[in-house]
């Protein structure tokens, strides 16, 4: 199985929608254009930014089928699932091996506490229902409230031959190096999941990261990557530097409205979030947003 693409900086794209909470068809193929263009190497569509958690499967369809169209072989497009049931997301994996994905994406189930046993089981029969596909672990315990141990990735990683990478959003660095060399004998490729560790992740062997900066400020997260792989290590510490306090002002929103906040900032027309979110109102959230990136030279 070809993994080669696994790497860069891939953007969890946000999902542009329309009075109705439909996708916006023109604004969405925009993003993926403004995304291409930014130089960055892959999209995720329905990644957690990107608002998974509020679309119906039909419009998941609809969208991965968008995406990959507007690409056209550009950028792989990975496709993210994060429902809690279990046969559930073998038929999103399904569908999204019909319908072009170059991988996809699973987080652990949220709300749910399951034990080790039914948390390697969801993981594998979702990777085995669909055996030509790469697919990638996604450990967020900030968001489902538990994380993947080192112990279960690796047993994974080795176990299922299609179970190729993950994406490591605890911001734990000991975890994602320990993923990575618990796993250099099966070529398993790690993604940093948090945009200001992007650097660090890159340090202890990571083969990128998966980003929101890539949605509003691709020339930043991508001088990181970009100038880590060519060899300049303090240059891309430096554009660690200049991204982080930009990326940390987005905190204070609720997420995962910031996103579309930022990217409104900078002229981008993705629309407002899905209810009950809103965007940020003007106030003081808004205006240190707007002043971290005016001093970024974004706005």
């Amino acid at each position: 199985m070809n993994t080669d693409f696994i790497k860069g900086v891939v953007v969890p794209m946000l999902t542009p929608i329309d009075a109705e909470e439909k996708i916006d068809e023109a604004k969405f193929r925009r993003q993926v254009d403004y995304i291409i263009d930014g130089g960055l190497e892959g999209i995720l569509v329905f990644g957690s930014n990107g608002e998974f958690y509020q679309i119906e499967e039909d419009e998941m369809e609809r969208g991965l089928k968008l995406a990959v169209d507007q690409a056209a072989g550009r950028v792989p497009i990975y496709f993210g699932i994060g429902a809690i049931n279990t046969r559930k997301c073998i038929r999103l994996a399904k569908m999204a091996a019909a319908n072009g994905a170059a991988a996809i994406s699973i987080l652990q189930p949220m709300f749910l506490k399951p034990n080790a046993f039914e948390l390697y089981n969801h993981f594998r029969m979702i990777a085995e229902s669909v055996p030509e596909v790469p697919v990638l672990l996604y450990n967020n315990p900030g968001r489902v409230g538990y994380g993947l141990t080192a112990d279960m990735i690796t047993k994974l990683a080795h176990d299922v031959e299609n179970i190729v990478g993950m994406k490591d959003t605890s911001g734990d660095i000991t975890l994602t190096e320990e993923c990575v060399r618990r796993n250099r004998d099966v070529n398993f490729k790690v993604f940093g999941g948090k945009d200001t560790l992007l650097y660090a992740s890159l340090c202890v062997g990571a083969v990128g990261g998966v980003c929101t900066a890539g949605n509003f400020m691709p020339e930043l997260i991508g001088d990181i990557y970009k100038k880590y792989v060519a060899g300049d290590i303090q240059g891309s510490l430096e554009a660690q530097f200049k991204l982080n306090p930009v990326r940390l002002s987005m905190d204070a929103a609720s997420f995962p409205v910031a996103a579309k906040d930022m990217a409104i900032l900078r002229g981008l027309d993705v629309g407002a979030p899905y209810l009950p979110n809103v965007l940020t109102p003007e106030g003081p959230v808004l205006d240190n947003i707007r002043k971290a990136m005016k001093e970024a030279g974004l706005i």
